[in-house]
């Protein structure tokens, strides 16, 4: 998020089914870390599919959306970036997507996103600030995979991602959506 000019184009990757979990959980502390990240973000539901969809019919293929949470170990993430290596496992990972209750309808252009770590307030934005729209995330992601109904797609975070230690209790909360909360075991 935020107002770059120059709009470098979205990157992706991927998360496997098992990261996908509800609010409200107690999480095991990720193995093979010591520097677990959190990042709030909007994610979308799609309710259709699609390749090379255009950004004027992306709006269509939205089913709902919500409040998630990307996880990383940062700590792979930066050896495997040093050593020019995918870094996959620094950010797909069992529970490394925690999602709070889909919202049927259009995602939201506008409004607060911000993350709390017991009740400290560690991310905090506009989704109005983001980079790319749902719409452009939505075409651009479609031209590299044939996207199918089911698909969740998160969208980018506010500054301030920062660390998780065991036993903090992490909330996202967007503007109209129904809160993430989840608690890592100490």
């Amino acid at each position: 998020m935020g107002s770059d000019p120059k709009r470098h184009p979205p990157f992706f990757f991927g998360k496997p089914a098992d990261a996908v979990v509800d609010s409200g959980r107690r999480l095991p502390f990720p193995v093979q870390t010591a520097d677990l990240h959190h990042e709030v973000e909007l994610v979308v539901a799609l309710g259709a599919g699609g390749s090379n969809i255009r950004g004027a019919d992306a709006a269509s293929m939205i089913f709902g959306c919500a409040v998630g949470i990307d996880l990383t170990r940062r700590d792979l993430q930066a050896e495997a970036k040093k050593q020019g290596r995918p870094w996959d496992m620094a950010k797909g990972f069992d529970h490394s997507a925690p999602i709070g209750p889909l919202r049927r309808g259009a995602a939201p252009v506008a409004g607060s996103i911000r993350l709390t770590v017991d009740g400290a307030v560690r991310q905090s934005g506009d989704l109005k600030d983001m980079i790319w729209s749902i719409a452009d995330i939505i075409a651009t992601l479609s031209a590299y995979v044939e996207l199918a109904p089911g698909d969740l797609i998160f969208t980018g975070t506010p500054a301030g991602v920062g660390p998780i230690r065991r036993g903090e209790t992490v909330r996202g909360i967007i503007a109209d959506l129904e809160p993430i909360e989840i608690t890592f075991e100490a």
